[in-house]
């Protein structure tokens, strides 16, 4: 049995030593405060990750109440929440317009839309609202092929949406969700209906030409991606930027390890050393035995990623940040069947970005304690103030 309270406010500003001691106990406990087995160990989550016998998809699908009518239109196409066969037909649907050369392509555009960022960055400001979100979500906005200017309802309504995964979520919170889901469904319906018959070179055109053995994408699978693309890709990467300036500047990492030629590496160990999920959860679809602990068909399992990162099992030292470490095996994408399907670009955006921002301020440093958000199983700060 593991005891830990996910909004203690220790736990919130460093659940690393938490992990430890649930690792050192584990590595696979019955979670108290989450209601669910726990995966803590690197080699764990690993496997499970990519256990068919476990699932996003709940047995039975998930029962929304009414109110989730409008977020539950959209969960219910949506990739992160699919098995095989279905899962199987999206993902290669979406793969055929998403492709890495696309992705690379969009490295001028990234390298734009920071220097722009970089004009907001001044002694005094706050790095998450001026740099870390415009990035993402105004590369999203120019790789779907709508206007840049939209930018602010995109944020509004992917915070809304994310904020459901929340462990701590409310009415309130489900309402502005299901709201969110409504408005970026409209929105983004009207954008494929003018796409089918004035098709661009943007994403929407893209995932409407794919096509695979006479299938297409319908319009609410459509929706659902494009949705969950924005979602995913606005909460990881906002918040990997964020915990990642905050780790650079703590440490007070040298410049080489943000040169050309060293800066992927240092981009997978900042993903390792300080993650911006730290749960991803499984159902189990067959009898799967962890330990001690017999799981059955319908549990479900937490697989604590932000723990996984650190099992000195797995690395030396693993508290210790170093940009020079081997950290590729880390799991803060994932893994499996459900990889994070933005992780290129993702990373591709951290490449750039971090870079940039420390070529241009290089006496870059915090002006006050950074805080993370009572957010769990997100780990992602409410503020990062620099001095420049």
């Amino acid at each position: 049995m593991f005891v830990q309270s996910l909004s203690d406010p220790g736990f919130v500003q460093d659940p690393y030593p938490a992990y430890a001691r649930a690792r050192s106990q584990g590595p696979t406990l019955f979670w108290q405060d989450y209601g669910m087995l726990a995966a803590f160990d690197h080699a764990t989550v690993h496997a499970l990750l990519r256990d068919k016998r476990l699932g996003r998809q709940a047995p039975g699908g998930k029962a929304f109440p009414d109110h989730l009518a409008d977020f539950d239109a959209v969960e219910r196409h949506s990739l992160l929440e699919l098995e095989p066969p279905r899962h199987t037909r999206l993902r290669s649907l979406v793969l055929r317009a998403f492709t890495s050369r696309r992705i690379g392509h969009l490295a001028p555009d990234i390298a734009d839309i920071t220097a722009d960022a970089l004009s907001q960055v001044g002694s005094g400001a706050d790095l998450i609202p001026t740099f870390c979100q415009p990035i993402p979500v105004r590369v999203i906005a120019r790789l779907m092929g709508v206007p840049e200017s939209m930018a602010p309802d995109l944020l509004r309504w992917s915070t809304a949406m994310v904020a459901m995964y929340q462990a701590n979520r409310d009415r309130t919170i489900e309402e502005a969700a299901t709201t969110a889901a409504r408005e970026f469904s409209d929105f983004l319906r009207a954008y494929v209906e003018e796409r089918r018959t004035s098709p661009r070179d943007d994403l929407i055109s893209h995932l409407i030409a794919a096509e695979e053995d006479g299938e297409r994408l319908s319009a609410d699978e459509m929706i659902s991606t494009l949705i969950l693309l924005l979602n995913a890709g606005h909460e990881a990467t906002v918040h990997s930027l964020g915990n990642a300036i905050k780790t650079l500047l703590e440490h007070r990492t040298p410049a080489p390890a943000l040169a050309l030629g060293a800066i992927e590496n240092t981009v997978e160990e900042l993903l390792r050393f300080d993650p911006p999920l730290h749960v991803f959860t499984r159902y189990v679809y067959e009898p799967v035995v962890l330990g001690e602990h017999r799981l059955q068909p319908g549990d479900e399992v937490a697989l604590v990623l932000g723990s996984a990162g650190r099992d000195p099992a797995r690395w030396t030292d693993p508290d210790r940040f170093d940009p020079t470490r081997d950290a590729k095996q880390h799991v803060a994408f994932g893994g499996g069947l459900h990889f994070c399907i933005g992780a290129p670009l993702a990373r591709l955006e951290m490449q750039i970005a971090l870079p940039a921002l420390f070529k241009a301020h290089p006496d870059l440093r915090l002006a006050s304690e950074p805080r993370y958000s009572d957010s769990y199983h997100f780990h992602k700060l409410d503020e990062l103030t620099v001095e420049t």
